[in-house]
């Protein structure tokens, strides 16, 4: 689901594309998003595709069972569905123009930017909460927002704000 519907129930015809880009990771890494296994690390699928994207080993992403086809279509569809996966709607592509990424291997595609739920590991993220803790600020008031809940086990919390 889009995070911009999950989160502000906006729809939009990039939230199919966001859906579509999370289908493609699920197929090539034969995991669910949502039951990603990583070893012993707490990730998710988008996460782990993003920083294996940035480190140069996206094919690390790909079930063992698909890695004997063509490397290059493979490595496309991964950077396709990085690109449909985006954190900004604006930067993802309509389905019209993934089809034609999909179709034409002479479509130059650009560089996806970081996907929408990428989440950094979790010493990374407890470190930089005791650095803000320790300053008193806050996500949220770096920002100029009110002061937001941070939540140990990375669960949401409902905006109590009808739609």
């Amino acid at each position: 689901m889009a995070p911009e519907y999950a989160m502000h129930g906006q729809f939009s015809v990039k939230s199919d594309t966001f859906s579509f880009g999370v289908l493609v990771l699920e197929i090539l890494s034969g995991q669910k998003n949502s039951a990603f296994h990583n070893g012993s690390n707490i990730e998710d699928l988008l996460s782990f595709a993003w920083r294996n994207w940035e480190a140069g080993t996206a094919f690390d992403l790909v079930d063992p069972s698909l890695r004997d086809g063509p490397r290059s279509e493979v490595m496309r569809c991964i950077h396709i569905g990085l690109l449909c996966v985006q954190e900004n709607v604006a930067q993802r592509p309509t389905m019209g123009a993934v089809v034609l990424m999909l179709t034409s291997d002479s479509t130059t595609l650009p560089l996806p930017l970081e996907p929408a739920f990428f989440m950094q590991s979790k010493t990374q993220s407890a470190m930089q909460l005791s650095e803000d803790l320790n300053s008193g600020e806050t996500t949220s008031s770096r920002s100029g927002n009110e002061i937001a809940v941070v939540s140990e086990n990375k669960l949401s919390i409902t905006d109590p704000y009808p739609r």
